[in-house]
């Protein structure tokens, strides 16, 4: 037999006070506390890799890149969380009267995993599209070579761009760089 847990509303600063103690990393989902599920080998793989690549490309551009302990506040959707891979342009912003949440990101990457991607597709980067600063997302297979890369073009359009085999070139519009995906993939066992 289940029982029905009570779900509790919290306020964004009764989440902040939480996360401050708190020894494992939850999401604040417009009053709802979620708790961040751990990644997986390859999923901590892919983003250190992607984070290296990155800070080669950036390297002496006006740019900070951030990992998974790096908050976010997005609030026309009243959501805190915590991207796999954040980039923001200098000067940093940060949400008011906060030292720790940044609100300015241009670009962002997950990996995705089982439980995330759908969430990673949709509700997420829906969220993102709200912050008028995010231009360009990525979305990394941890199970096989897929990388799915979206460029905001206008207003309300975005460009995608589907990257399936490792001996290609992933341009970055917002940087004017390239990403090798073999090198993205270096480390992961995939199955071709």
């Amino acid at each position: 037999m289940t029982q029905a847990i009570e779900q509790r509303s919290y306020t964004p600063d009764e989440y902040l006070e939480l996360e401050l103690v708190s020894e494992t990393r939850s999401e604040y989902r417009n009053g709802a506390i979620v708790p961040m599920t751990g990644g997986t080998p390859d999923h901590n793989e892919l983003a250190i890799n992607l984070a290296a690549l990155l800070k080669s490309v950036l390297r002496g551009k006006p740019y900070r890149i951030f990992g998974s302990d790096q908050r976010l506040w997005i609030p026309d959707r009243n959501l805190y969380t915590y991207p796999d891979i954040m980039v923001v342009e200098k000067p940093l912003q940060l949400q008011t009267g906060r030292t720790d949440t940044v609100i300015n990101p241009c670009f962002i990457a997950e990996v995705l995993s089982k439980s995330t991607q759908d969430y990673d597709h949709g509700e997420n980067f829906s969220a993102y599209r709200t912050v008028g600063s995010f231009r360009e997302y990525l979305l990394i297979d941890q199970y096989s070579i897929h990388v799915e890369h979206y460029v905001k073009t206008a207003a309300n359009q975005w460009l995608l761009s589907e990257y399936d085999e490792p001996n290609v070139t992933l341009s970055l519009s917002m940087f004017e760089a390239q990403i090798d995906i073999i090198a993205l993939y270096e480390n992961i066992d995939i199955d071709t």
